[in-house]
């Protein structure tokens, strides 16, 4: 039987959307109720704040608390865990002692330059706050998102499997930002192997094409649980270092784009038991209005 597909957002609660007055009431101004209101159109969202700092476990028992049974959440893991430059003012104070020197003197930080005692403490509290949302049933994966210059290499290769040991009780999908995993049939190869290996699901993504800096749109199954995270087309934007990220991802999708997924998502929901499609497109509503589109064209 196909897995039902779960559609929604990179986030419910992102500024761009309030301010739009397209989609939440007026009288809806609260996270967990603006929370509460978009369960009602959407089975899915992104908790994308985790990435900036540590979860606390409050906040994730209140967003658990305001959505169905039926509703679930995808989580993006803390900056540290993905290999990209971290704020120091985002690691707790109390393990600032216990970090080099030359660590506390810098305003960002790489998870290279912490001591592994600090970094398995770090990833328990992470692991930990997730607890209420995982027992109630609606953490779907968490999301390991790499950085551009995250190239294929032993070093890297064997970070995966080290991440994947400090999430070993749930579903966890990778991205890629660098077309070299997947950049021929070797490199796709080996990259799918060791995802399959480690129990991890490839997460898919539609991006400008042909760019140097875009991924291509590559399908593959490598565990359980698969995704679609879209980020939009403005191949104009999309290098451009000087705009913002809810420029870079400008972009309300034609049925017309998004047909061209319809059966590379069929083939997703033959083949997984979870799938997981998300928009990442940020101006205005644009993201619920994409997700809508969707669930249109699926049906569903």
């Amino acid at each position: 039987m196909a897995a039902e597909p779960f559609i929604g957002t990179s986030s419910w609660a992102e500024k761009t959307l309030a301010d739009s007055g397209r989609f939440y009431p007026e009288e809806v101004k609260d996270t967990s109720a603006r929370l509460e209101y978009y369960s009602k159109h959407f089975n899915f969202a992104e908790i994308d704040s985790t990435y900036y700092a540590l979860p606390s476990k409050k906040n994730i028992q209140r967003w658990s608390d305001s959505v169905p049974d039926s509703f679930r959440f995808n989580v993006k893991t803390f900056a540290l865990f993905t290999q990209h430059p971290t704020r120091l003012s985002s690691i707790p104070k109390s393990f600032h002692a216990a970090l080099p020197e030359k660590v506390r003197e810098k305003a960002r930080t790489y998870y290279k330059d912490i001591p592994p005692e600090v970094s398995d403490e770090l990833w328990g509290i992470f692991r930990g706050a997730l607890k209420p949302m995982r027992e109630a049933g609606k953490l779907g994966a968490i999301l390991i998102d790499f950085p551009p210059w995250w190239v294929p290499s032993s070093a890297n290769r064997e970070y995966i499997a080290h991440a994947r040991e400090r999430l070993p009780d749930d579903e966890v999908i990778v991205e890629f930002r660098n077309r070299l995993w997947v950049d021929d049939d070797e490199s796709a190869a080996s990259t799918f192997g060791l995802l399959r290996d480690l129990r991890c699901g490839f997460v898919c993504v539609d991006e400008p094409v042909g760019l140097k800096s875009s991924f291509p749109p590559t399908v593959a199954v490598t565990a359980s649980t698969s995704a679609v995270r879209f980020r939009g087309r403005n191949a104009k934007r999309w290098e451009d270092k000087k705009v913002s990220t809810v420029e870079r991802f400008d972009w309300l999708y034609s049925d017309e784009e998004l047909s061209e997924w319809l059966p590379r998502i069929e083939q997703l929901r033959a083949e997984s038991d979870s799938l997981y499609l998300s928009f990442s497109t940020k101006a205005e509503d644009q993201g619920v209005a994409n997700a809508a589109s969707l669930k249109n064209l699926l049906g569903v």
